[in-house]
């Protein structure tokens, strides 16, 4: 981009939506890391758990505290160059702003709404929820929800994503793969530490953490695969591109019963799309027979719904 592309993309709806998008995710990201990794010590594989790390062998070893939030702002500095160098500039850019607003964020939270505040003092280990397990369950969920938002708009929240993205790029591994080996690595390094307790909930929270992420991020990119066989299949067509402007696929069948020969129509719609295709069906009393199943993973021009809008009122 040029300096009057960038300006003119500044400009745009899907600038802001996406800012808002990363600053939220962001957020719901520090509340997570703060309330729910600072207070126990519980190291879970992301650079905020080696953050975490730095920052107890600091005090732990040398006698002087340094601040989580100014050690995650340092590495994911370094990440971050490393990122717009090595990884695509859109992931890049997007994953600067992302990463850097971690650090400052968690300070606010520091300074003006501390942890100290929710924890029991009496309580043998500090915790906000009062037990570690229910902390690691509710920083899993905040924190994957968080990713899974993020990767949908081609950003992250910065940190081992960046190193993944950059391992599976020139290494060829795959990036599940990547995230999984490195977050292990990260939580081995809590031994200096904590003890083998805390050590392995946070390899059992590193890996829930995956799955979770896998979860969300099919909820989020899930489409209905539907396919109708009926007499009036060019009505169908015709709704499926002319009122939701999606394309649609025609095969020639044949009954395997009957012998009869038939059309099917095969199209990829938004649970929204399939309960508006569905609705249509039934008010017009529209003899069909209709399967449709899920489908987690759409490529292609498929999210382009301005440009068929366009071709279709042309």
């Amino acid at each position: 981009m040029n300096f009057k592309e960038i300006i003119s993309y500044l400009g745009t709806k899907k600038f802001w939506v996406e800012l808002i998008i990363m600053t939220l995710g962001m957020i719901v990201t520090a509340c997570a890391v703060y309330y729910f990794l600072v207070p126990s010590k519980l190291i879970i594989g992301t650079i905020s758990g080696l953050s975490i790390v730095i920052s107890g062998v600091c005090e732990k070893f040398f006698g002087f505290p340094l601040d989580v939030s100014t050690v995650i702002l340092v590495i994911n500095a370094i990440l971050l160059l490393l990122a717009y160098l090595l990884i695509n500039k859109e992931f890049g850019t997007k994953t600067v702003y992302t990463a850097l607003i971690l650090g400052p964020l968690m300070s606010l939270l520091e300074k003006y709404l501390p942890y100290e505040r929710f924890i029991d003092p009496t309580s043998e280990i500090p915790s906000i929820m009062g037990d570690l397990w229910l902390d690691l369950c509710c920083f899993v969920l905040l924190l994957s929800l968080a990713q899974a938002v993020l990767f949908k708009i081609n950003a992250s929240t910065g940190g081992l994503d960046i190193l993944a993205k950059i391992v599976n790029k020139y290494f060829h591994f795959d990036i599940g793969t990547s995230v999984s080996v490195a977050g292990w690595c990260i939580c081995a390094t809590a031994f200096m530490i904590n003890d083998a307790r805390l050590v392995i909930i946070g390899l059992i929270g590193t890996w829930i953490n995956g799955l979770v992420v896998d979860y969300f991020t099919a909820s989020l990119n899930r489409r209905k695969k539907v396919c109708i066989i009926s007499p009036e299949h060019e009505k169908i067509r015709q709704y499926i591109i002319n009122d939701l402007y999606r394309g649609v696929t025609l095969y020639n069948v044949e009954g395997g019963y009957s012998g009869e020969k038939k059309i099917e129509l095969v199209a990829l719609l938004s649970t929204d799309e399939f309960s508006d295709l569905m609705k249509y069906v039934n008010e017009n009393e529209i003899n069909a027979f209709i399967t449709a199943g899920n489908v987690s993973e759409v490529y292609g021009l498929w999210g382009d719904k301005n440009r068929r809008k366009k071709q279709v009122k042309a």
